[in-house]
């Protein structure tokens, strides 16, 4: 069955834009619209950037390297949870308890 799709009105950086969504992303697109235009705010505040578009691609560069180390940090969280884990089954023995 097909998705049933919607018109959305969004707000970022005063300016209104019409995106096209299944109704149960509706919540989600909201969501990522005001993170964009609260990371876009931050970027034209700090007044070393001018314009829309270098503002946007400034935010999506910055959202980009903030989900890159989000990612990182998982692997490497990972890594370390998986040698602990090997540790302590190194210290305990086999566990089969023979």
């Amino acid at each position: 069955m097909a998705q049933q799709s919607t018109t959305v009105e969004v707000k970022i950086l005063d300016k209104e834009y019409l995106v096209a969504c299944p109704e149960e992303e509706q919540e989600a697109l909201l969501r990522a619209a005001r993170h964009l235009d609260s990371k876009m705010r931050e970027i034209r505040a700090g007044g070393k950037v001018f314009g829309t578009e270098r503002i946007a691609v400034m935010a999506a560069l910055n959202i980009t390297h903030e989900l890159l180390e989000r990612d990182t940090m998982s692997d490497a969280t990972s890594t370390l949870l998986r040698a602990m884990d090997n540790k302590l089954d190194g210290a305990l023995g086999d566990g089969s308890g023979r």
